[in-house]
């Protein structure tokens, strides 16, 4: 896509005052990387599937599966990352490891892209 193909100003004028008062608020460098990364995890349609069947209820690795119609071993494969990542957590019930939403932000980021998709 050439600059001539994007819509833009015809003046060059710089508004140094927003300017100021935006790079202010911005985020530290390692901050941003750090949600590029959270956003890249949200990348994969597995990672989404698995998140929304959690946003309904807690589960097992083995409901998950069956739920998705995927070996257990790829919903584990999934799941750890989702964990790295502080999306989800889990819990030891008897021989049974339930996972979860690791808080209501995970709840709310996936219910805000449902909306935003759904508008």
């Amino acid at each position: 896509m050439a600059l001539n193909d994007v819509e833009h100003c015809e003046l060059h004028d710089v508004h140094l005052d927003l300017v100021s008062r935006i790079n202010k608020e911005m985020p530290s460098e390692d901050e941003l990387y750090d949600l590029a990364e959270l956003f890249k995890v949200f990348g994969d349609s597995t990672r989404i599937r698995i998140l929304f069947a959690l946003f309904e209820s807690e589960m097992c690795v083995c409901d998950i599966a069956e739920t998705l119609k995927m070996t257990q071993s790829a919903i584990s494969h999934q799941l750890k990352i989702l964990k790295q990542s502080k999306l989800v957590g889990n819990r030891r019930e008897g021989k049974s490891i339930i996972y979860f939403l690791a808080d209501d932000h995970v709840r709310t980021i996936i219910d805000q892209g449902i909306n935003h998709i759904n508008e």
